[in-house]
């Protein structure tokens, strides 16, 4: 049998990497798509799209699947994994049966469309397919009224598959395929009840493939759980994504980054392009601002109506709009040719997302440019993109706005250059004698009157220094500072004295309450993030911070910029509103500890509440007695007592605290 099986691979082309796993010996790899045992109408439609040979994934993935085999591939954006179990699903389809015979779940409403309209381009030749996409935001009833005349293969987001399950609207009797597509994605948006359920009705005999760009423990579960002896395949590390995109980043410094977007769309050579932002709020906001500028610029965002999400993804294909401004999870999926740029406004929180983002451009073959807009104290994450992608990064320089205004003014140039043929003409001449006679100026003098109109909200020149040029030097100089210090501390052989440490004072924070706590999942790490991504404040910039049930305590500076104010106020952690509020109380006291002698000293206490107790005098859990009453919050997790000051330690120095190296967060 073992034999029988071994030749059926063989014969079927598997590539090395299939063969070695189930311990076939390795033969000539597949180079073509004649070689695999697909349908003369699956072949045909291939060649009709210009498709020889197969990616990776494909040539692994389509002789394993054709087999019956459930599947586990590992495989990123980009590796052309959709027609991988596509092509298979098509080749075993029977047209006289009109119950549903595959069903393919994704993530989002986007990716089960794009997914969907693949199956269809794939399957052209096969008369009589129906292929249909079912999801949240559309009709229901249509999708039921749908479901009632046949369709051979559905594709839909696990919530509205699940609800037409339950009203016994999509029966699954006759279903022998389910493919799970991008399930890390899937079960991290909470899909893990609906997909857990729906795999729990599935057929026995039914063949179940999951793709995933990850493996992390949830994924591992539904695997081990529904997955019977799975063929493994992964390809993960062959994701031509990143190697066709080109990828620039930007250290915000010296303008805003809505100053920065602007020069970096004015003064790149764009058709089409993503502005990827982390919140929905920020989508809106950021559009508008655009618009106002004269770009035509749109959002999209999971509150956005299906129907306005759809006719928003026309318009750009269309060339009604250039510009989308959008958050990761409505982007999944989204395949546009004029794409070529992706701009990332914001730094994803992982290196998949990323991965997600870029790959919208640089697709069938075309090549993208990725540009990163990250702060000094995103640095680290970016270096992880790059050693995750095993790709390179280059540092560009933000443009001068002088070099933006030649820019404006060669596209003027041009479009004018475009209309000076035009027939038209004559009159808007009469016009203009008309009108240099009834102001009395000449005609240099209104042409100077009309383009200052023309500019709008994009100058065609600008009167005082830039502030990038303040900025660059500024970085210059603290390089070439880091530099002689180096160098100092080589002649010296010692690391030389420290620079002062700033002090800071109770009287400079205000404590804000934050309505988000435990009870909504939110962990300390997500209101640093949220505080240090979308507010722009470093990490000496945020106090402690007491995480409780409901509600969330950090302390700010006093006076943020009206700007930071602002954002603050518009602030959504784990897809809920803040509504941060300051505290008049003193809920927390909190001072910055000392230096690094000051965060060592006295014994660890066991207790990893967060607050800690006093056993001897019965005072508040988490505040400490001091030698002169005073009680002080203790900011440190678990009991650990390393952040207290040296004074403490050394029972009298009054001193200020130092500023400590590194922040702690009460949990």
């Amino acid at each position: 049998m073992w034999l029988l099986l071994q030749n059926r691979f063989i014969a079927l082309g598997a590539p090395f990497y299939v063969r070695l796993f189930i311990g076939i010996p390795m033969q000539e790899s597949v180079t073509e798509f004649r070689q695999l045992d697909l349908a003369d109408t699956l072949l045909s439609a291939l060649d009709s799209m210009g498709f020889v040979a197969p990616t990776p994934i494909q040539a692994a993935s389509i002789p394993l699947l054709l087999a019956g085999n459930d599947a586990l591939g590992k495989a990123q954006t980009g590796t052309g994994k959709t027609a991988a179990f596509s092509l298979p699903l098509l080749n075993k389809l029977d047209l006289n049966q009109h119950k549903p015979q595959a069903i393919v779940m994704a993530p989002t409403r986007e990716l089960a469309i794009q997914v969907a309209a693949e199956i269809k381009v794939l399957g052209q030749n096969i008369k009589g397919l129906k292929v249909l996409e079912i999801y949240g935001g559309a009709s229901i009833v249509d999708q039921m009224r749908a479901l009632k005349s046949g369709a051979h293969i559905v594709v839909g987001t696990p919530g509205r598959v699940k609800d037409l399950i339950t009203r016994d609207r999509l029966h699954l009797d006759e279903v022998h395929t389910f493919v799970l597509d991008e399930a890390d994605e899937m079960l991290k948006m909470g899909f893990v009840d609906d997909v857990t359920w729906i795999m729990e009705q599935a057929p026995e005999s039914a063949q179940r493939v999951l793709f995933s760009a990850t493996m992390p423990p949830i994924v591992k579960e539904i695997v081990d759980r529904f997955l019977r002896d799975p063929a493994r395949i992964d390809v993960a590390g062959e994701n031509r994504t990143v190697a066709k995109v080109e990828q620039q980043f930007w250290v915000v410094k010296g303008v805003e980054k809505d100053e920065a977007m602007m020069r970096l769309l004015e003064t790149e050579d764009t058709d089409a392009s993503i502005v990827f932002v982390r919140t929905r709020q920020d989508t809106e906001r950021l559009a508008d601002w655009l618009s106002a500028r004269g770009f035509k610029a749109a959002a999209l965002h999971g509150d956005i109506p299906q129907s306005l999400r759809e006719r928003t993804v026309e318009h750009i294909k269309r060339g009604v709009i250039d510009i989308l401004v959008a958050t990761d999870v409505v982007a999944r999926g989204l395949d546009v040719p004029r794409i070529t740029h992706v701009f990332n406004y914001d730094i994803p929180f992982d290196v998949e997302s990323y991965i997600h983002r870029i790959g919208r451009t640089g697709r069938a073959g075309r090549n993208g440019k990725a540009i990163l807009l990250v702060r000094t104290n995103q640095i680290r994450m970016l270096r992880t993109i790059e050693r995750v992608t095993k790709s390179r990064m280059e540092e560009i320089q933000l443009p001068l706005r002088d070099a933006v205004a030649e820019a404006r003014l060669s596209r003027l140039g041009q479009e004018l250059e475009a209309q000076k043929e035009e027939a038209s003409l004559e009159s808007f001449v009469e016009l203009v004698e008309k009108l240099q006679e009834s102001i009395e100026v000449d005609a240099a003098t209104l042409a100077a009157m009309l383009l200052k109109r023309q500019q709008g909200n994009r100058p065609l020149f600008y009167k005082g220094p830039d502030p990038m040029i303040a900025a660059v030097e500024r970085d210059k100089q603290r390089r070439d500072r880091r530099r002689d210090d180096r160098g100092e501390r080589g002649e010296r052989g010692e690391r030389g004295e420290r620079r002062e440490r700033r002090t800071y004072n109770t009287a400079d924070w205000d404590t804000y309450q934050l309505q988000v706590g435990r009870e909504q999942g939110v962990q300390v790490k997500d209101i640093v993030g949220a505080i240090a991504n979308e507010l722009g404040l470093n990490k000496d910039s945020i106090g402690a911070i007491k995480l409780a049930p409901e509600h969330t305590y950090v302390q700010l500076p006093k006076k943020l910029p009206n700007e930071v104010a602002a954002q603050l106020k518009k602030l959504r952690i784990r897809q809920n509103d803040v509504k941060a509020v300051v505290v008049e109380d003193d809920v927390l006291r909190e001072h910055r500890r000392g230096g690094r002698e000051g965060n060592r000293g006295e014994g660890r206490e066991g207790n990893r509440g967060g607050y800690r107790g006093n056993a001897n005098n019965g005072s508040r859990e988490g505040f400490r007695p001091r030698r002169d009453g005073e009680r002080r919050f203790d900011r440190n997790r678990g009991g650990d007592n390393r952040g207290s000051f040296r004074g403490e330690r050394n029972h009298g120095s009054t001193g200020a605290p130092q500023r400590r190296s590194k922040p702690r967060f009460e949990d």
